[in-house]
């Protein structure tokens, strides 16, 4: 008897020994499908692994602010992190090819420029420490105003919520006034006149309650961008190989199921927009040919700055 128990005892000890709690960041909320997806995502690494790696999810920007999140992963702060893959942009343009306007607006778009985007930007981030687990996107973007817009030149002067550098830039060529805020900020823009227009996901519209401060929606289908799941490569590597082939397994049954209820999304969410009194109309020629105009403008300004990889990403995706 004395020595079952000695024997559960140092079962126990190695058990805690080897059992691992990790923080994760996420910039959104917990009612954005990107969230629920990470928050199962953690539950079957959990389940996997029997507890020994325990991944609590900080949403909504509570733990680190969406800007510091690739940081705080890379230094080690937190094991990993979530973000938005185009605000690395500035460090190489291969991160923000997925938000140039009309290359990638239909989901098999997306899949295929992610297919050509994805060993470049795992290299790019190795040179970093970070290790992508898996990527997902947010539905194609559409276009929130008050009132509806006919033309680009309708856009003239509107003070207009921007999220990354190519949005600024699409801003800006449109004649309107490009301002950042997060997602978790637009609300509070709109109400005190910081933004008066923005291009977002459906989703994003439905989590901000846009029908509180926008009146029409038109779904331009701009473009399709993506947030990514990062792992500290040094912390990835200490995880015994059981753990690791869990948390990769779990990562690749996560981005299946993260395009699947993206795409889900698109459809429920604008008719959700719909339902509660925004309106939502179709955009006219000359609007897309207008917004088409800037993104051959932003292309020709992004091959001529892009780096040999990134461009590589473009041939790939084109070919």
């Amino acid at each position: 008897m004395k020595h079952t128990l000695i024997c559960a005892a140092t079962i126990a000890m190695a058990t805690s020994a080897t059992a691992q709690s990790w923080d994760m960041p996420t910039p959104y909320g917990d009612a954005t499908f990107h969230t629920q997806n990470i928050m199962q995502f953690a539950d079957d690494v959990r389940e996997a692994t029997g507890g020994d790696l325990d991944i609590t999810i900080h949403s909504a920007g509570s733990l680190f602010p969406h800007s510091e999140i690739k940081s705080a992963v890379r230094n080690r702060s937190v094991p990993m992190g979530e973000f938005f893959l185009s605000t690395l942009s500035n460090e190489n343009l291969a991160f923000g090819i997925d938000s140039q306007p009309f290359v990638a607006t239909s989901y098999e778009d997306a899949a295929k420029l992610w297919d050509a985007q994805r060993p470049v930007i795992t290299e790019l981030l190795a040179e970093q420490g970070l290790m992508p687990l898996f990527s997902v996107p947010w539905p194609a973007q559409g276009l929130y105003t008050n009132g509806e817009i006919a033309t680009v030149e309708d856009l003239n002067g509107l003070r207009f919520r921007a999220y990354n550098a190519a949005l600024e830039e699409f801003a800006t060529l449109a004649g309107a006034a490009p301002v950042q805020i997060e997602a978790s900020d637009i609300p509070q823009a709109f109400s005190t006149g910081q933004v008066a227009a923005m291009i977002t996901s459906p989703s994003t519209g439905v989590n901000s309650t846009a029908w509180d401060f926008v009146t029409h929606y038109t779904p331009i289908n701009a473009w399709v961008p993506k947030n990514i799941v990062v792992v500290n490569q040094r912390m990835f590597d200490g995880l015994d190989a059981d753990t690791q082939a869990a948390v990769l397994a779990a990562a690749e049954t996560a981005q299946t199921r993260g395009w699947e209820m993206s795409m889900a999304e698109a459809e429920s969410m604008t008719a959700a927009l719909a339902e509660n009194g925004i309106i939502v109309y179709e955009p006219s020629a000359e609007l897309i040919s207008g917004l088409q105009d800037i993104g051959a403008t932003m292309l020709a300004n992004w091959e001529a700055n892009a780096s040999e990889s990134a461009l590589a990403i473009l041939e790939a995706y084109s070919n």
